[in-house]
């Protein structure tokens, strides 16, 4: 929620390289979750803890940045 609460205030702000940054994050996050690209349930277990941890990985840092 924090990177589409980013995409909101870059939105107000006119501001578009921050909206282009957090559209990344929210990406980022949707593609982690399964919500785009291969769906979770046509993935293993394994398969989803290894996105899961490579979506952390990507946004690792990044939490408390707004």
């Amino acid at each position: 929620m924090a990177a589409r609460r980013a995409v909101g205030a870059a939105l107000r702000a006119h501001d578009e390289e921050a909206e282009r940054e957090a559209r990344r994050r929210v990406q980022t996050t949707k593609v982690a979750l399964g919500e785009r690209g291969t769906p979770w349930w046509h993935q293993t277990d394994t398969e989803r803890r290894a996105r899961w941890l490579a979506g952390l990985a990507a946004l690792d840092g990044e939490w408390g940045q707004e």
